[in-house]
């Protein structure tokens, strides 16, 4: 049983500005609630309770708003960074929290995703497969129109934004706690930890359910006609 979840939350998200004036990233509302708060919000509906917050930029903001998490039926940890440790080094200051110290396998997530993939599915397939990082993989929706064309470059149709035959990252990871010792002081997990995992232990998983990164404005926007209309056709 996986019930433990790292939350990189430092980011100051200069690029939704001036939401993010007084606030971190993770703080930001989306119809009525921070990015955060939804984040958490999902993560407990599929069996997660403790959870380690790496906080850095604004982290008042996040501790005065969610507490020891008591009040949202969850156990929360803060892993304050004074200086910029990096996503990997903030990850790896995190398992020394108390609330993963039994931990075998944890749920790492970049703390601007608004989901709702399949977070048990994903565990499940992580803890059968016996891998040691499972990342979620999420469709790659092209942000501008396609033109359609013949063979004698004829236009025979528009497709606004299609999905792309790739896949990418989509932020959120199950990583086995025997990973802990690749994980950089400094530094990010992708360039400095992922390259050492064998590939018979780096596991993907699929998942075409909603997903979207709140990076800048547009993305809010998104999010809350998702959240609420329960249709992305905006993919």
């Amino acid at each position: 049983m996986v019930n433990c979840a790292i939350i990189l939350a430092g980011g100051k998200g200069e690029r939704l500005r001036p939401y993010t004036n007084d606030r971190p990233k993770v703080m930001v509302e989306v119809t009525g609630k921070p990015i955060l708060a939804w984040q958490i919000e999902w993560l407990k509906s599929h069996g997660i309770t403790k959870f380690v917050l790496t906080v850095s930029y604004r982290h008042e903001v996040v501790q005065d708003y969610f507490g020891d998490g008591s009040k949202f039926g969850i156990e929360i940890d803060y892993s304050i960074e004074e200086t910029p440790l990096g996503r990997g080094g903030g990850i790896k200051k995190a398992f020394k929290s108390p609330l993963v110290a039994d931990a075998s396998d944890v749920v790492v997530c970049n703390g601007d995703i608004i989901t709702k993939l399949d977070l048990s599915k994903m565990i499940t397939t992580h803890i059968d497969r016996k891998a040691l990082v499972t990342l979620l993989l999420v469709p790659y929706i092209s942000r501008w129109g396609v033109v359609n064309i013949d063979d004698d470059n004829h236009i025979t149709g528009f497709e606004e934004k299609p999905k792309l035959p790739y896949w990418i990252n989509g932020g959120v990871y199950i990583f086995n706690k025997e990973v802990e010792p690749l994980l950089p002081e400094i530094g990010d997990h992708e360039k400095e930890t992922f390259p050492k995992i064998a590939r018979e232990k780096f596991l993907g998983f699929k998942d075409e359910g909603f997903w979207r990164a709140v990076d800048v404005v547009k993305d809010k926007s998104e999010a809350e006609q998702f959240l609420s209309t329960g249709k992305k056709d905006f993919n």
